[in-house]
């Protein structure tokens, strides 16, 4: 029996139950294997692959599934071997050490060691393909948030949805067309386990002042020393409607969407009440479960303080992260359908109908229904773009809220995302820098003094590196396009469009993003004579590797995705253009620790951050992109490539694609196969190493996690009584 956060109560090691089939003298692997925390350490990942390569491989590297799945004389023979426990102690005792007490981040700064834990509420997570709570880079960065909180002892707590079905599988027919399919998710294969009530039974709670009633069972993951709970409506208890309302991320039924939000906000923050957590901060990531707030202050005037009281308290120790800057992005309801919901809700908070109303309207547009950016603007005292460009952009997106105020002084600021270095570093990649780095480089990653260093790897090593990866990322490539032709008797158009002619020599471009249609995932397609020649020079061709999903109900973001897939079957392309099906995070992993150059290609100013250039960079793989984002920040004229300053007029996607063939035929495509009598592309690689220099440290999840605990956590926890 443990506790990780104050106040939580104890959840007993369930692993031996789940893993009988372990020896004794490696039974950790299961404790292991039941926290998340096996999936950042590269090292502790290697303790897996170490028991069967083969079957490692075919879990698709799922530590549960396989130590389920392997035949118990494999695990005897780990066992016996001194090598494998060697290797297996250390981890373990790391493993421990991580996860395990002591001191958190907050004592060093003057805060009662008794304060309650901070609770972070995503309606996506992020944290490894065999748990598919996720639909893109807010998923990611939230997975990274909570990842970096365990690594720096941060008390948190984070809230979410089981969601049975997940996202959806991604098949693309052979016309192009992406048809979205229901996959149940295995919980039997994934690091996920029950909440048990005090007689053994997996704990079921009602949402407050919801009717009809509905009930949520309560699901969590160890993340590290953090405990993400997951709400789960799939429950006979329940309606057939209610049951539905965790079945998928962002449904696009507006009134199920509504429920959903009300379901993460509200039935959240009443599952922490049940389980013994008071929070002395709400931390919400994005508008989707704002609604906590409502549940937060709705207990304090039960216990007896006025709205006023209540409401004040609440929004000085809640933080706000916008991270949408396209305004149909943001959620409205209509007042209808609020009045429906909360016509029982909003007397228990003191408040009337025109009041409770307000709270969520736009001034610029008040009719338009209840917006819940708006309402969580209103309600949080600290709040946040994603980047220093989407700062000033949501300053002038929501400026209304604040009248009189100028538009500099409307007080949303940045702080810039991040991503979790352990977790997106590749193993290689990582043994090259404990090599020239030190062996402590890790634990000071955000240090941007300990990446000068870079300088010191020779040429010929990151390049061999590099390549290797290169040709591991071609490879898994081929192989899932074999399979596609094996399983599931794909035509042998879709065979080439899923890259079976990629090669590994050729300079190779990653685009690997949602199909919306302002991230222009088929720019680079709109002048194909130029394309061509790039793709066809004799001497000198590029390939690009496309990955993606449109949103189920985004019909133009499909359209621009079969236009993408169609030309990746394209015989005048000759097989230099690929499309993978279904992308997931695994092969996320695959893209940016394996492709040449990241091409990143959105309308600005829609892009709010943007990950995955970071996670490239961070591997030696330089930018090509858009000055929009992160990238304003991180572009320094040595470490990659950017266009699209300044304001454009006529055809911004003309212009815009036109850069891009400039900067690819007269810049990158020389620079990358300039190479030296060894065969090292010296010029190149200079590029490489400054992309990891300049990005690594500054675009850490630990630079963003400090930088909010800094700013915002420590300064509201001290305004909590």
């Amino acid at each position: 029996m443990r506790r990780n956060v104050k106040g939580e109560a104890p959840m007993a090691d369930d692993s031996e139950r789940i893993f009988g089939n372990l020896p004794e003298e490696i039974s950790g692997l299961g404790e292991m294997a039941m926290n998340l925390w096996w999936v950042w350490p590269p090292s502790a990942r290697r303790l897996f692959k170490m028991l069967d390569r083969q079957e490692w491989k075919e879990s698709r590297h799922n530590a549960v599934k396989m130590l389920r799945e392997l035949p118990r004389e494999r695990l005897e023979a780990a066992a016996r071997d001194p090598e494998y426990l060697r290797h297996y102690h250390a981890i373990l005792a790391q493993f421990r050490e991580e996860v395990g007490g002591g001191e958190t981040f907050f004592p060093g700064h003057g805060l009662d060691p008794g304060t309650g834990p901070i609770a972070y509420f995503s309606a996506e997570y992020g944290l490894h393909h065999s748990l598919p709570f996720y639909a893109g880079g807010l998923g990611f960065l939230a997975g990274d948030f909570i990842k970096e909180c365990s690594d720096l002892k941060i008390p948190v707590v984070a809230v979410g949805f089981m969601y049975p079905e997940g996202y959806f599988r991604q098949r693309i027919r052979d016309d192009g067309w992406q048809e979205d399919l229901d996959e149940k998710l295995d919980r039997e294969a994934a690091s996920i386990s029950k909440v048990l009530d005090g007689e053994g039974r997996q704990m079921v709670i009602q949402v407050p002042f919801i009717d009809p009633p509905i009930h949520i069972a309560l699901w969590k993951i160890a993340v590290g020393r953090v405990p993400l709970y997951l709400i789960d409506t799939d429950i006979e208890i329940n309606d057939p409607w209610n049951r539905r309302i965790s079945q998928h991320l962002y449904t696009g039924d507006l009134e199920q969407r509504l429920r959903q939000e009300i379901v993460l906000g509200i039935g959240g923050y009443e599952m922490l009440r049940r389980i013994g957590i008071r929070p002395s901060l709400l931390h919400l990531n994005e508008g989707h479960p704002a609604f906590a707030v409502l549940e937060r202050i709705r207990a304090a005037v039960e216990s007896g303080a006025s709205w006023d009281a209540a409401a004040g308290q609440t929004r000085k120790t809640t933080v706000f992260t916008t991270h949408t800057p396209v305004p149909a992005g943001h959620d409205v309801f209509p007042f209808p359908l609020m009045e429906k919901y909360f016509h029982s809700y909003w007397p228990a908070l003191g408040l009337d109908h025109d009041g409770f109303l307000r709270l969520g309207m736009h001034p610029g547009d008040p009719a338009a229904g209840f917006n819940m950016t708006a309402f969580a603007l209103r309600m949080s005292e600290y709040r946040n773009g994603v980047s220093r460009r989407h700062g000033r952009v949501a300053r002038e997106m929501w400026r209304g809220l604040w009248p009189g105020v100028p538009e500099e002084k409307v007080p949303i600021g940045h702080v810039t995302n991040g991503v979790h270095v352990p977790t997106w570093i590749e193993p290689r990649m990582e043994l090259l820098f404990n090599k020239y780095l030190g062996e402590d480089w890790l634990a000071r990653h955000d240090d941007p003094s300990r990446w000068a260093k870079i300088g010191d790897i020779p040429d010929e090593e990151l390049w061999k590196t590099h390549f290797w990866l290169k040709v591991k990322l071609i490879d898994a490539v081929r192989e899932r396009a074999r399979k596609s032709w094996v399983t599931d008797h794909a035509g042998a158009g879709k065979v080439l469009a899923g890259g079976t002619f990629l090669d590994p020599t050729l300079l190779t471009v990653g685009f690997a993003r949602r199909f919306a249609t302002y991230k222009r995932g088929d720019l680079i397609f709109r002048d194909w004579k130029r394309l061509r020649k790039l793709v066809n020079d004799r001497w000198r061709p590029i390939q690009i590797i496309f990955a993606g999903k449109a949103h189920p109900a985004d019909d133009p973001g499909k359209r621009i995705l079969q236009r993408v897939f169609r030309a990746a079957g394209s015989s005048e392309l000759s097989g230099r253009i690929a499309f993978l099906e279904d992308y997931d995070e695994q092969f996320a992993q695959y893209l940016v620790h394996g492709v040449d150059i990241w091409l990143n290609n959105p309308l600005p100013p829609m892009e709010a951050s943007g990950t995955s250039g970071m996670k490239a960079s961070l591997n030696g793989v330089p930018n090509l992109s858009i000055l929009d984002g992160w990238w304003m920040e991180g572009y320094n004229g040595k470490n990659g490539w950017a266009f699209g300053a300044g304001p454009v007029e006529g055809d911004r996607d003309d212009r815009d694609a036109a850069a891009v063939y400039d900067l690819l035929e007269r810049e990158i495509v020389p620079l990358y196969y300039r190479i030296s009598g060894d065969g090292v592309p010296r010029d190149w690689v200079a590029v490489m190493k400054e992309s990891i220099r300049s990005t690594a440290a500054a675009f850490s999840a630990r630079r963003m996690v400090k930088e909010y605990a800094d700013r915002f956590y420590v300064p509201a926890l001290r305004q909590n009584p």
